[in-house]
């Protein structure tokens, strides 16, 4: 900015001493130096809000970046959701089908055939045919008289 050297300072220095005097040259000085140092206070706050509403404005920007990669990605899992969802259903009336079907042969074979060959159907459910025979009880034995 300035150009300030210690030549410069010096004659400055002089010409306020001769002009303002020895005995209030002090004073002087001490308010010229509280109006420096609240001038540059008041710089360095302007600069950090500038700062501040920059960085704001990236936060922002960064914001409406990650809302719209956020956006896009609850699309693609609705969209895999909806497909998965679709694909269930699919085989569910697949397995339903298959199932009907397997029913209505097993009661077709079930009326054109005797119980013993529908037990031997594939397909058709197993029956088991246990070969026990009621037998008379045994008497029980004489108890010994002592």
């Amino acid at each position: 900015m300035f150009d300030v050297g210690f030549s410069e300072l010096i004659v400055i220095a002089l010409v306020a001493l001769i002009v303002i005097g020895p005995e209030r040259l002090p004073r002087v000085a001490r308010t010229l130096g509280a109006l420096l140092g609240r001038a540059q206070r008041y710089v360095n706050d302007v600069k950090a809000d500038i700062q501040r509403e920059v960085d704001l404005d990236e936060l922002k920007s960064i914001q409406s970046s990650f809302q719209d990669a956020a956006k896009s990605v609850e699309q693609s899992v609705s969209q895999a959701g909806a497909e998965f969802q679709a694909a269930g259903e699919s085989l569910n009336q697949s397995v339903s089908a298959e199932s009907k079907a397997e029913a209505d042969a097993a009661a077709a074979a079930a009326q054109t055939a005797p119980a013993d060959a529908a037990a031997e159907t594939p397909g058709a459910p197993a029956q088991m045919v246990l070969g026990l025979e009621s037998k008379p009880a045994a008497e029980p034995a004489p108890v010994p008289k002592a």
